[in-house]
């Protein structure tokens, strides 16, 4: 359980959670960690029991996370239920969704349903119509990604200058699936959706995380989804997901292209989401003491292994991930 109140803070979520549930003996406990400033608290001694959001307002502006929040739920995407609201303060009480993610609880034997529940609820959030002031991913979002795997991968994690041939092989690839990214169709893109930021519920998955939704290319939530940054499966099951999302975009009206080019198009989302997360993975370890997330990086080598070699557009990266920085990689990681 939690310890008592020992600061501002923490005595002034109490006190407004005790407030909002009309229970002075509420207690809380923390729920979970890494959502940035924000931070989210379990009430126990109460039934049923509530989350309380705590997004400190001089640190993460809770008005965004709401604004989306409330787009999805008006437009069918199961998220979480507010319950009351405190913006000036920064705090909300939401419903309890429960302990265990999508990712805690999905295995081989049932990851076809709950593929199937998520794809549809993609399928939901990709259909909805968004107000013209929501951010595109456009060249400075996919500029900023790119940085992140040469600044952070590259030059902090592998500690190497790329020499001049190197650079303009990273280079080329990364504006080609920039350019990629640039040329598909655009619809609502949550930019993690993915098994961690997924609850399993009824009329779910209810999605969680969804505050930095952009106008975004339409095979990269898919991918994400199914290439995901902490749970690998068979390719073979990749494709035919890939397949029945596909199927359910056409289906719904997206517009999304020919089955041929989306399996190119979320190939090569998924490259470069994965150079991304490598980047931010390393930020990780470097410049916020979280080294856990690196453990994951030999997934992300098997990813670009299984995809780069598929394309000659890609060879510039294929040279320079096979003769310099898988190797410099080896090193360091032995």
């Amino acid at each position: 359980m939690s310890s008592p109140p020992t600061d501002l803070r923490t005595t002034q979520r109490l006190q407004w959670a005790r407030l909002a549930l009309a229970d002075p003996e509420v207690q809380l406990e923390r729920a979970s960690t890494d959502a940035g400033f924000r931070s989210y608290w379990r009430t126990y001694g109460v039934t049923p029991s509530r989350i309380v959001m705590d997004s400190p307002p001089d640190l993460e502006d809770v008005r965004p996370w709401l604004r989306i929040r409330d787009l999805l739920d008006t437009g069918g995407v199961r998220v979480p239920q507010v319950l009351a609201r405190d913006v000036a303060q920064g705090f909300l009480l939401l419903e309890d969704l429960g302990g265990p993610t999508l990712a805690q609880v999905i295995d081989a034997s049932n990851a076809d349903a709950h593929m199937a529940a998520a794809i549809a609820q993609l399928v939901r959030l990709q259909a909805l119509t968004l107000p013209d002031d929501i951010p595109t991913f456009g060249e400075t979002l996919l500029q900023r990604d790119a940085g992140l795997f040469e600044t952070w991968f590259i030059r902090k994690h592998l500690g190497i200058e790329l020499d001049c041939d190197d650079a303009e092989r990273l280079q080329l690839a990364q504006r080609r699936l920039m350019d990629n990214a640039l040329a598909q169709a655009r619809v609502p893109t949550h930019r993690d959706y993915m098994p961690r930021n997924l609850m399993p519920v009824a009329a779910g998955p209810a999605v969680l995380d969804f505050q930095d939704m952009v106008l975004g290319p339409i095979a990269y939530d898919a991918v994400s989804l199914l290439r995901d940054a902490f749970l690998s499966w068979p390719e073979a099951r990749v494709q035919g997901w890939l397949q029945d999302y596909h199927a359910a975009a056409v289906e719904a009206g997206l517009p999304v292209p020919g089955l041929a080019k989306f399996l190119r198009d979320a190939d090569w989302c998924g490259v470069q989401r994965h150079l991304k997360i490598l980047g931010i993975f390393a930020r990780l370890h470097h410049r916020d003491s979280k080294p856990r997330y690196l453990a994951d990086a030999p997934r992300f080598f098997a990813y670009l292994d299984a995809v780069v070699p598929k394309y000659r557009a890609l060879d510039p990266l294929h040279i320079l991930l096979e003769h310099t920085l898988k190797p410099a990689f080896a090193k360091v990681s032995a």
